[in-house]
């Protein structure tokens, strides 16, 4: 009897550079830990791709904690000398925001980290 070769990797559909290799990989949503779960990744990009079953495990985890639909699109504005960034409804309320409560922003990267203080 023939020895089975084992499957070729599959191209990411990605980059088209890498294969993708199964394996448990981490998942976050807003840097918030949803659990381990089987995914392939791609060997050069890293892109993870989930099944659709785990897909769902995943978004049934985000809505639990009140993540799913959390981002959001916003303008900036001026006010003064200043520029404002409006925070909707949906986030201050996830993060305590109350009008007068103080928040502690800075760069990262390219991005504005707006974070919410005790």
């Amino acid at each position: 009897m023939a020895k089975k070769e084992p499957p070729e990797p599959i191209t990411c559909p990605m980059c088209e550079k890498g294969k993708l290799v199964p394996g448990k990989m981490k998942q976050y949503l807003f840097g918030i830990y949803l659990g381990e779960f089987d995914a392939e990744a791609c060997d050069y990009c890293k892109e993870i791709f989930n099944d659709e079953e785990t897909t769902q495990k995943i978004e049934d985890i985000a809505k639990a904690k009140g993540l799913w639909g959390l981002g959001a699109t916003t303008k900036v504005t001026k006010t003064g000398n200043s520029l404002a960034v409006r925070i909707p409804k949906k986030i201050a309320d996830y993060l305590k925001i109350k009008d007068g409560r103080e928040v502690y922003l800075h760069p990262e990267e390219d991005k504005l980290i707006v974070e919410a203080k005790d």
